[in-house]
């Protein structure tokens, strides 16, 4: 089993989630976060001032799955989040070792 975690910009949103839904993927978390890398927040102009903006607005999408599905759901989030710009974000791919859902206890990849 696998956890997938994208971060990605605001507006992919709507995307991804589309993507993941073609692959039959049932459920997805998301989270608003806020960040930065490459892009290094920017500087704003707020009634005269100028200021910087260190932490981006951001979306963190997490995707637990089967091991067999991480390519094709690594690929549908990097073709939907993709806009070719700076700052499109990452997806981390990490084990999970155990699953266990509450309502029923079921546990292992039949929880996913």
């Amino acid at each position: 089993m696998k956890l997938v975690a994208a971060i990605i910009k605001p507006f992919k949103l709507d995307d991804v989630r589309e993507a993941l839904s073609e692959l039959g993927i049932a459920g997805i978390t998301v989270t608003e976060v806020k960040g930065f890398g490459r892009q290094k927040g920017h500087t704003e102009l707020y009634r005269g001032a100028e200021y910087v903006v260190d932490f981006l607005p951001k979306i963190k999408v997490e995707v637990a799955i089967g091991a067999e599905q991480v390519d094709q759901v690594v690929e549908a989030i990097t073709n939907a989040a993709r806009t070719g710009k700076i700052g499109d974000g990452k997806i981390f791919v990490s084990n999970i070792e155990q699953v266990i859902r509450i309502r029923t206890g079921e546990t292992g990849p039949e929880a996913l």
